[in-house]
């Protein structure tokens, strides 16, 4: 089928991978790499496409075997200059877009019902400006009112007894008649307020009854459509989006994704699938990481429960995040042992603290090596892929009492980075750029001005090492990804610390490493000689 694409030349002896990807964490496989470079040149033949690209797409890949010979599926997610089918690219799983059909006429009624309700909003009299007129004439009556009793009370307080008694029946007849006055300047407004209300009263009836037959047919319609989402996997089963979610209403826009599309349509075709990627062309959305030609995992929110489904019955790498970690009480190196406390040295892929998947820690290998602490004894944390200093309590009190100076920022930590691309040495700033999780692509964090919470950053260019900087990194408050955001993101530094497989490219290990901790009267930094050194073509960091 002309959907499936020949993979160039220069991949014809580099052999299949053994497992398919897992779509959730991967290195791209160099057959993957040399099909996005395919799409991406086809990309640039179509000029037309050029400014809506420029805005940012998510495109993917998917080599496939069929009948002994290689070639590669392409996608794109949502739709692409206004269409979700072009002749490149596999077809979605559903077509919303399709001129014909139950979908296309019942969004013309329900556009027609919105046409209609924003028509009788038209006619709906704006209220507002005559009830300031009836306020204002209100308070003017008021204010003869307030005015003429201030007089009565000058009067009394300065006329002789005979006066007083003289003007006393055209007073009370004055006081009389003012009050009346404004109870009937009140009741000339209500009444016409009421007149003016009664056609908005049946207009808004009218509207609340559209409004509740849009309600249900959109309702129905999205019911409906998630039943139109049917997805194929390795086994021969299928499943709607309704039956893949269960319990949970599927989010909008799922099952429209470039991985879902990809091996919906391979299981038609009856291909084998071989590998996977999706990358990212154009600019980035706001507050996402997002790199020109960079690849990136499945999201969460929406790929998730489908992916899971549409790969059983193929054998998938494991997790490389559960993979990657080496677990061993050797590699956790202590810089410094106290009465109360020890500083080690965590390594990349180990975690600082037990996770759900039972792998060994900072916190359970030190456990072990000190079974007389007592305590909560992690006092702070390292990402997984992050190495370097960690502060161990032996004791509560000192749990306590460390805990109190990093919550009053008193403890200055220190972080080298290895960035993707060489800067000018010398160079320094501040980044100020708040950070809130990024719902769709867990445990990812984004920028966000108004949900985010507060992330401050200094930083400065210490040298260039064979075509990548090196930062040192200064982080005034702790918030997850932290540095990895404020490095990756464009209005941060745009340029990704090296093998950071959430906001740059993946390789052996993220090169980031907390190498400086100070508190109190203490100053402790990890041992930097032979921080780097060459390993082939890749840097790898001691420690």
């Amino acid at each position: 089928m002309s959907m499936i694409h020949p993979l160039p030349s220069s991949v014809a002896g580099v052999a299949s991978p053994p497992c398919f990807t897992y779509p959730f964490c991967y290195q791209p496989h160099p057959l993957c790499v040399a099909a996005a470079m395919q799409v991406r040149t086809y990309l640039r033949s179509r000029p037309q496409w050029r400014g809506e690209l420029e805005l940012g797409k998510m495109m993917g890949v998917l080599v496939v075997e069929q009948e002994g010979r290689r070639g590669f599926l392409a996608a794109f997610s949502g739709t692409l200059a206004g269409t979700s089918v072009h002749s490149y690219f596999v077809p979605p799983v559903y077509d919303t877009m399709a001129p014909e059909g139950h979908f296309a006429a019942e969004q013309a009624c329900i556009s027609g019902i919105n046409a209609r309700i924003d028509y009788l909003r038209g006619q709906r009299v704006n209220l507002d400006a005559l009830r300031q007129q009836a306020d204002e004439a209100v308070g003017a009556a008021r204010e003869r009112m307030e005015t003429a009793r201030a007089e009565r009370h000058r009067l009394r307080a300065t006329l002789d007894a005979g006066a007083l008694e003289a003007r006393h029946d055209e007073m009370v007849r004055q006081s009389q008649f003012l009050k009346a006055e404004l109870r009937r300047v009140r009741q000339h407004w209500q009444q016409v307020l009421a007149q003016a209300e009664a056609p908005n009263r049946q207009l808004d009836q009218q509207i609340a009854v559209l409004e509740a037959e849009r309600r249900q047919r959109s309702n129905a319609l999205q019911d409906w459509l998630f039943r139109q989402y049917v997805f194929l996997n390795a086994c021969g089963g299928q499943r709607t989006l309704l039956q893949v979610f269960g319990s949970v209403r599927p989010p909008g826009g799922a099952g429209d994704c470039c991985a879902p599309k990809l091996l919906q349509a391979c299981y038609r075709m009856g291909c084998r699938p071989v590998c996977m990627a999706e990358f990212w062309v154009g600019r980035p959305p706001v507050g996402e990481v997002r790199v020109e030609g960079h690849f990136y995992p499945a999201c969460h929110s929406k790929c998730r429960p489908i992916l899971q489904f549409m790969l059983q019955g193929l054998p998938v790498d494991p997790n490389p995040l559960l993979a990657d970690s080496p677990g061993l009480p050797g590699q956790l190196r202590e810089v410094y042992r106290g009465d109360d406390f020890v500083v080690v040295s965590k390594p990349s892929g180990l975690l600082s603290v037990p996770g759900k998947d039972g792998l060994p820690s900072v916190y359970s290998l030190m456990r072990d090596r000190y079974p007389q602490a007592q305590g909560p004894m992690m006092v702070h944390r390292l990402d997984m892929d992050t190495s370097g200093l960690l502060v161990v309590a032996l004791t509560v009190d000192a749990y306590h009492r460390l805990q109190r100076l990093f919550e009053m920022r008193l403890v200055r930590k220190t972080y080298l980075a290895l960035l993707e691309r060489p800067m000018p040495v010398g160079r320094r700033g501040t980044i100020d750029l708040p950070l809130a999780l990024d719902p769709d692509h867990r445990p990812c964090r984004r920028v966000d001005e108004v949900h985010g919470k507060a992330a401050l950053t200094q930083y400065r260019v210490v040298a260039n090492i064979e075509g990548h900087a090196l930062v040192e990194l200064t982080p005034h408050t702790g918030r997850t990804h932290q540095l990895r955001v404020h490095c990756a993101h464009h209005r941060g530094l745009g340029n990704p610390i090296v093998g950071d497989r959430l906001y740059g490219a993946p390789q052996a290990r993220l090169m980031l490493h907390a190498a400086r901790l100070a508190f109190d009267s203490y100053v402790f930094e990890d041992d930097l000689q032979g921080f780097l050194m060459k390993n082939g073509d890749k840097f790898a960091w001691l420690g």
